[in-house]
Order: structure tokens, then sequence, then C-alpha cells
């Protein structure tokens, strides 16, 4: 540990020496004799909560962020006191605490240092607003990272970053703005190939300093509210992300066509415009399965309503739309027009739902409609009145999906963009000031919109997307990183925002394809595209200002360029689906960084580009003009060249060539990939088989497949299907064992199998012990087509 420093820095204050401590249950209770009390809660062996209070009492524990119903639970807790320390030893950690000042080190069980206190907890008083500003500083050691904190727009790898969190409306943002629309207080440390996580659950305004300040220091504070915070050990990446990821809660899974194509624009009006739109998607032939309607849809911008004049029968064209194929998603903002005819102003005004200003009168700015009030979504009155009102939309009409803008909450023409700082909030019971909700009012509006739609929409999954988001967020609703810019900076920020996003517990996320401010040219457009069909929300939009941004808007290199990419989405989905499960099952991020996929490669730690998509799929993405290749860096072990099926070495960088209508895609050695049929939607066809391509591996390899009916509960009752697929190789011979489980029968009868890479020529093939009679040509390309039952699948060559 090291030595005590001097107890005034920049005016603030310090715990003083422990007089007392008890242990009650899973918990550890420190008191100073200057009234702070630290509390530490062991949850697992690997996860302990540090909660701090200056007043000599907790006040009532309550968190939007995590999810009540995670399990806890460790394996062995015990606490020892030593002369300068108490010990808290776990089944992984040991924490220790200094007696002279409540100072922490962690440790491994072999005495390696984890995570480490600098200055520790201190804290200043807070005059103007009452309250404290409560900070911690944490000793940084030489060649430590740090990696998540949400969409950030900078790179992977903060250290020397100072990052804010104050969910804001950044318009058309810029490399390293901050702050921006999400709230993500959790990073992830890697030192001498050891990772740990800290979650700072605190809903003030907050910043993070990685190094900026100073060298071998990092540090957190907020404004207001407790220092609250989780440490997570790993020490693999992998175990810290999970941990987080279960403590703050999994979605449930999408229905399938939400992970397919979207196409939005503000705005798409009339309805035969928007007609327009997805016949021409169908005549061109690229798939697409939701279309989306901005403010526009609207009688005068008032949320629940529908222009007369551009959409005179709402009910009857979503009808229209839905037998083509296409989900109709409106969206929903949260300011409420202030107008005494209007049937959702006078509930709310009746019933008392608006957020009030201190001394009473209630929250007033402008947005779209102009003068606005405001629901208090942090009231669970407020949220179940809102999610009633999705009945018109959802029941009646058809409405599949609902777009949450606006919610940061958004306010124009005043100098904050925001609500007064004075705005009074329920906050589930426990009164308090916007500086307190601010940041979780996007996430507790999407919540209140995912329960509404959730309740009209079943027996069928809801689909809800938020622009302003905070930790736990995921549970309810996915994201979109806000209001980018056509350039070729933000296709890179795009990459890195989504990859961050994964491993900061919100994987269904994506950026408007193309950039929503601005004009991109045909090839910006061609990559962004190339890059977005390999994120888990894949939606291009764009405002109408600087005109059209349609794949058709472009030249026909373009067009092509774009259905390929989306088709071979489209193809991908099951393996896009299977994602999906393993991230809400397992809390697996569907993106992952390559220091994720591999951290002791000190070549990954401060890699932006490359990515794996899914755990046997890597992209790298083309992110400048007039590129026919790009220098890139493959991780541990052996890959497919995706395009040329060359296997090639990894841990090492090497140039890639490809044409304009390529980038770099490798897929790993011994996986085995499904793909469905190439269909203009989901569910449009029905098919009799789906392919395997099996990539050859000398050596073992395991790939999974989920399916279910795509839509609906009933994978809640076991009616599922997951099939794993064990590939075994040898020189002169491969093994695909196959095991499943579910009570679900998919409807295609077959696989097509497809070999990457055989080293050998096929001699005979054996299916579940019985030789199979297949044509030479078959042998010579090297597929053939087997039941979807088999068990196992035995080629032997010579």
């Amino acid at each position: 540990m090291i030595t005590n420093t001097e107890l005034e820095y920049k005016g603030d204050l310090y715990p003083t020496k422990i007089v007392d401590f008890k242990k009650e249950v899973d918990s550890v209770y420190f008191y100073t004799d200057n009234n702070v009390i630290l509390k530490v809660t062991v949850l697992r062996d690997s996860l302990i909560r540090f909660r701090y209070t200056t007043k000599g009492y907790f006040s009532k524990d309550f968190s939007y962020a995590i999810d009540k119903k995670q399990s806890h639970g460790y394996n062995f807790l015990e606490v020892t006191e030593d002369i300068n320390c108490y010990n808290i030893q776990t089944n992984k950690v040991i924490c220790k605490v200094q007696k002279e000042d409540l100072r922490i080190l962690i440790t491994d069980l072999n005495g390696h240092s984890i995570l480490e206190d600098e200055l520790g907890f201190h804290w200043e008083e807070s005059y103007h607003f009452g309250g404290n500003i409560v900070k911690m500083s944490k000793a940084s050691k030489d060649g430590e990272s740090f990696y998540g904190l949400g969409d950030k727009a900078t790179q992977m790898n903060l250290k020397g970053k100072r990052v804010e969190n104050f969910a804001t409306d950044q318009y058309a943002f810029h490399k390293d703005q901050e702050p921006l629309y999400k709230v993500v207080p959790f990073y992830i440390g890697l030192q001498n190939n050891h990772s740990y996580g800290v979650f700072f659950d605190n809903t003030f305004k907050s910043t993070f300093d990685f190094c900026h300040e100073r060298r071998n220091v990092t540090s957190f504070w907020a404004e207001g509210g407790e220092m609250n915070y989780y440490f997570i050990y790993g020490p693999q990446m992998q175990d810290v992300v999970t941990t987080y990821t279960h403590l703050t809660g999994k979605p449930e899974l999408p229905p399938l066509w939400a992970l397919g194509y979207h196409q939005c624009k503000w705005s798409y009006f009339p309805e035969s415009k928007v007609k327009e739109v997805t016949s021409k998607f169908r005549e061109l032939k690229i798939p697409c399965d939701a279309i989306y309607l901005d403010i526009d849809y609207m009688e005068g911008f008032r949320c629940f309503t529908w222009s007369k004049e551009y959409f005179p029968d709402p009910k009857r064209m979503v009808a229209e739309l839905a037998e083509d194929g296409f989900k109709t998603i409106v969206i929903i903002d949260p300011g409420i027009k202030i107008d005494k005819d209007y049937w959702v102003y006078k509930e709310a005004l009746e019933k008392d739902y608006f957020c009030k200003r201190a001394d009473g009168p209630y929250m007033k700015g402008k947005v779209w409609p102009g003068e606005c009030n405001f629901p208090d979504y942090t009231n669970p009155e407020v949220r179940e009145w809102w999610a009633d009102l999705f009945k018109e939309l959802i029941s009646d009409i058809g409405v599949k999906g609902v777009w949450n803008d606006m919610n940061e909450p958004a306010v124009m023409d005043v100098p904050g963009k925001t609500f007064p700082m004075d705005v009074r909030h329920d906050y589930d019971g426990n009164p308090c000031s916007h500086r307190k909700a601010h940041n979780i009012y996007g996430t507790q509006m999407a919540r209140a919109t995912y329960h509404g739609v959730k309740r009209f929409a079943y027996p069928k999954r809801p689909f809800v997307i938020t622009r302003s988001a905070y930790s736990g967020a995921q549970r309810y609703t996915s994201s979109w990183t806000g209001d980018n810019v056509a350039s070729w900076e933000h296709l890179w920020i795009a990459n890195i925002q989504a990859q961050r996003m994964s491993i900061s517990g919100m994987g269904f996320t994506g950026s408007d394809i193309g950039g929503f401010a601005e004009q991109p040219t045909g090839e910006l457009y061609a990559r962004w595209i190339q890059l977005g069909v390999f994120h888990p929300f894949c939606r291009t939009h764009s405002s109408g200002d600087h005109g059209d941004q349609e794949p058709w808007s472009f030249d026909e290199e373009v067009i092509n360029i774009t259905r390929k990419f989306v088709e071979m989405r489209y193809q991908l989905l099951p393996y896009l689906y299977t994602m999906f499960w393993e991230y809400i099952n397992d809390g697996v991020p569907m993106l992952k960084p390559l220091v994720y996929y591999d951290q002791a490669d000190h070549h990954t730690q401060y890699r932006n580009d490359e990515f794996i998509f899914g755990n046997q799929i890597l992209v790298c993405p083309i992110l400048e003009p007039n590129a026919m290749g790009r220098r890139m860096y493959l991780p541990s072990g052996n890959w497919y060249n995706y395009w040329t099926n060359e296997l090639v070495a990894g841990k090492r960088e090497l140039w890639v060539q490809t044409d304009f209508d390529q980038i770099p895609i490798f897929v790993k050695e011994g996986a085995i990939i499904p793909k469905y049929p190439i269909q203009q939607y989901v569910g449009e066809l029905e098919f009799e088989e789906i392919t395997l391509d099996v990539y050859f591996k000398n050596g073992k390899e395991k790939s999974v497949l989920y399916e279910d009916a795509q839509d609906g509960y009933d994978y809640n009752k076991g009616r599922f299907s997951l099939a794993t697929f064990n590939l075994t190789g040898k020189d002169t011979e491969l093994i695909i064992k196959q095991h499943k489980e579910g009570k679900f029968d998919t409807n295609y009868t077959n696989f097509k199998i497809n070999f990457h890479g055989l080293p050998f020529k096929v001699k005979k093939i054996m299916i579940d012990k019985e030789q199979i009679t297949i044509s030479k040509a078959s042998i010579a390309t090297k597929s053939f087509i087997v039941d979807k039952n088999f068990t196992e699948i035995h080629i032997i060559g010579i």
C-alpha cells in the first residue's frame, strides 16, 4: 500500500482512522472517527460493492441500473485483522482496508495488486447545491490500459483521456467531443494481463480521468450522490464484461426481423412517399424489414396523433406495408405540446404527471411541437399511464416498434440544451432534482415505452430504440449513436462506438449508416453499409435537408454493393441470432474488440478498427477514400480469407487487397457458419434447407446454432433448437458431431454442407456410421446435402 498522503488536497476532505467495524452476512462496515462509513458487500467471489457515506448513516439504497433478477452468491468470505489493515478474502480476491485512512488495496490470492487507492475516497462539500462532490482516485501502473464507458467518440484505449457523463443532444458531434447521448459509467482496466472492471453507479454528472491530469492516477468523481462503485475481477476481460452485463441486465430476444435491414429518414411523408420507398426496395431486390416514420407523421408533432393530410388511413397503410414484408416503426418524443384540446396533454395535466420546477410550475420547454411539458418518467404511475398510451398505435393500427428520440432530455433555444437543474422528479419514491435524474430520464422513458409496446404487441415481442440511455437501459431497448455526420471521420467513430457499446453491456446498437447530417458520397455510403451490416442494429438514417440517402440515390455500383452486403446480412441472420442468444443467455458481447478476444497479445491493446463479429468472423472495415485494401492486424489463430478461402496465420499485421465491393473479412478455422437463403424480408420464404459453411481445421473447434419461432415467447418454455457442432480435423479426416437441445422443430429438413479448405481429396462420407453415395461432382465441389438431425458426419480422405 502506498504511504499516506497529506490530507489537504484542493480543499478536499478525507476519511480518518477506523474506530470500529462489524460484519453482517455478506457485508462489512467500517466506521471512522470523522463519521465516514464504508460498507463493503461481497456479491460474488469476484464482484464487490463499495459504498461510502460521510454523514454517519446511509440513505435509502436504490438504483435504476442494477438488474433485480440477477443472482448473487459467493463461495468463501473471511474477514481478518492485521496491525495496519482489515482483510476481506473471497475465493478470488483479497480486499485490504487500511486502518489509518480507509484506503483500499485489492489483490489476487497470490498477492498481485489489481486495484489500489491513490488518494482513495475523498469529497468536497457542495455549498451551492448541498451534499457532496464525491471523488475517488486510484493508482495506475505503467502500461495499464482502459476500455468501456459506452459510446465515446474516441480511440478504444482510453489511456490519457478525460471523459464526461452527462446525456447531451450533441448534433453533428466530432471526434473526442464530450459529453454525448449516453451514460455508461463502467470501465475495464487491463494491466499485466490481469483485467478488472469498475462500475460507478451514480446518476449525477460524472467525470473519469484516465491518467490525463496526473500520469499514474485514474480518478472518477460525481457532482452529487454517493461514492458507490462495484469492483469486478476477471482476470480475463471476458469475465469482467459478462459479470457487468449480468449485474446491469440483459434484454429479451428481439424478433428476428429487428435484426434485418431498416430504412429511415427525417422524414418520409406523405403516404405516397413511404410507398414509393418501400416499393423501390422490392423492385431492386435489396432486402429490408422496417420503414421508419419521423415526426412529420404526427398532427403538428403531437405524440400519439396522425396527420390526416399525410396519412389519412394509417391502419390501412400499415397493413399494406406489412403485406409487403415491411414493419412500421414510429417516433415518439417526450415533449407533450401544451394544447388544451390535445387529449394526451389534458390527461397528463389532470393527473399531474408533468415534471415541475422547484417552486411549483410545470417545466416548460420548446421542442418540435413548440412549447411543451414533459412527463416525469421516474414516477411509476406516470410510466404506467405512458405505457397505456400505446394501445392505439400497436393494437389498433399495427405499428411494430417505437423509436424514442430527444430524450436526453433535449430542449431547444436554451443554453444547456436540457431541463434546468431545479426541476423535480419522483425517482420512484426518492424525490430529487434534475441533477440526479437527468442521466436516467431517457432510460425511464424507454422503459415505459417498452412496457407499453410489449403489453399491446403480445404475444409478439416488442421493439424499442432509444437515443439516450444509462447503464441498464439494455434491459428495455436497443440504441443508436445519435446525430452523426456523413464523413470518413464519423465512419471511424461509428466502428469504435459499436464495439465500445458492446463491451459496455449495450450490445443492440448501431449508427446512422451514411451519416445523419450532410451528404455522403457514394463511396462513403458503400463503405458504411459494408460496416453497418456487421453491427447488431442496422439502419440507414439521414436528415432530409441535404438530399436523399436511399441506396438508389447513388450510382449502379453502389446499389449493387448495398444489395450484396445486405444480402450477406440476411444470409448470416441465423449466425447473428445465435450471437444475440449468447448475449442474453451468457452475457457475451456480440462485437468483440481484439483486446477482448486476446488480451494477452499486447498488439491488440491499441487496435481500433478490427473486431470479431460473434465468435468466429473477423471484420475490418475500409475507413479511407480511394482505398483498394488496407493494413490490418490478424489476432491469434488461423483465419480463412472470406473472399479467397486462403488460410492465413494470425498474430501479425498484413496488407489485405480488396476490391471496392469487398472489405477484409476472415473466418476462424474450424468454424461452422450457418446461412439462410436470401430473403427480401424475414419470413418471406419457407425453405427446405439451410447452408453450413464448414472451415477445415487440423484440430478441434465448437460452433453453435440457436433457432426458435423467430418471434413470441415460446422459447422461454423450451421451444427452441440449440445445435452444437463439434469439429475435429486431421490430416486425412474430418469429423463433425452434432448435439441438439430444445423442443423446437425447425421448418427446414436438410443442411447443405459446404467445405472450405479441405486439405485432402474426399474418398468417402459416413453419416451416422452409414456410407452415403455421392456423385463425383459433389465431391469435386466439396458440398452435399444431409438430414438436419444427423449425429455425426465422418469425411475420409486420401
